[in-house]
């Protein structure tokens, strides 16, 4: 039977800060235009993160009928690891879905924008497609599309929409960035599983990349994001140092995804022995890329923060 930690696992919460970061980013950027809601926050941010639960938990239910998560090079799974029956993973999921549409229900009724129904209903079926469902788009390589798309331009401008009923091009830069951002932490998590993914006969983007191109991408996906936050410029003046941080530990993880750091993450010395210069080349795999996803998550985290105190003190 289960453990209440093992429920705790099986939620992720090292990929929380994507379903939090742009609605608090996006709440910035509306308090910016002065038209900032805190109930209206909090019900995004239950939104997301509710949403963001039950994709973890839906991705357990489906990955672990259909075997992918077998032989695991993570934390072991609550239906993969035989800890939790297939339907009661199934059911939590779907508890959680719930959640999202009872307080995304309730946000939509506070702004009055009931078309906004149409988009939270494919959130939800976006949430369980991607490893549910006979054909899930997850397996053929569309994961990191549905992510910017839901967990970057849908949450990311949502919020801000929700909020001021308009979408400055600061927020909708804002969104893709999250989005991008979003999209590496996804991709850290599928550069660790390319070899049982491909055993499994699940074909993520990173699989069809291969292990160097997909950690180019990883690259890319996390770094570009920080670096357009100079575009803020212009509204927040010297507020856009608050984006330093998120560039830091972005460029860490991007040299432990490439190998320029030694195991721990600690710079090696120019005249390291021949064991350590081994080290030094040698890029994190398996279970070592389980902490470049969690700080991927907590640079997106980072990010939103800093854009938050910048509208919201600008």
């Amino acid at each position: 039977m289960a453990t209440a930690q093992d429920w705790i696992e099986g939620a992720r919460l090292r990929t929380l800060a994507a379903g939090a970061s742009p609605v608090i980013a996006g709440t910035g950027i509306a308090l910016w235009t002065g038209s900032g809601s805190f109930g209206r926050f909090l019900l995004a941010t239950v939104v997301a993160l509710a949403l963001q639960i039950g994709s973890n938990y839906s991705n357990d239910y489906s990955d672990g009928i259909r075997g992918t998560d077998d032989n695991r090079t993570g934390p072991p799974r609550l239906t993969g690891g035989g800890k939790a029956s297939p339907a009661t993973v199934k059911r939590v999921a779907f508890g959680f879905y719930g959640i999202a549409a009872v307080a995304g229900l309730a946000l939509v009724a506070l702004c009055g924008q009931w078309w906004l129904l149409l988009p939270g209903a494919l959130a939800v079926l976006a949430a369980w497609f991607y490893t549910g469902g006979s054909r899930p788009y997850g397996y053929m390589g569309l994961g990191e599309v549905f992510v910017f798309v839901f967990f970057g331009l849908m949450a990311g401008a949502g919020t801000v929409y929700t909020q001021a009923l308009a979408v400055s091009w600061q927020g909708w830069w804002m969104a893709a960035s999250v989005g991008l951002i979003a999209c590496a932490v996804l991709m850290a998590n599928n550069i660790r599983d390319i070899p049982t993914d491909i055993r499994a006969g699940k074909m993520t983007l990173a699989a069809r990349l291969g292990d160097t191109k997909a950690r180019l991408a990883y690259d890319a996906l996390a770094l570009l994001p920080v670096l357009g936050a100079l575009a803020y410029a212009p509204a927040i003046g010297w507020m856009v140092l608050a984006y330093l941080p998120a560039l830091a530990l972005t460029l860490r993880n991007i040299a432990i995804v490439e190998g320029l750091t030694g195991s721990q993450g600690q710079n090696l010395p120019q005249a390291a022995t021949p064991r350590l210069a081994g080290a030094r080349r040698e890029k994190a795999a398996g279970k070592a890329l389980v902490a470049v996803l969690r700080d991927t998550g907590f640079a997106e985290l980072l990010y939103a923060l800093a854009t938050f105190l910048g509208f919201a003190l600008a």
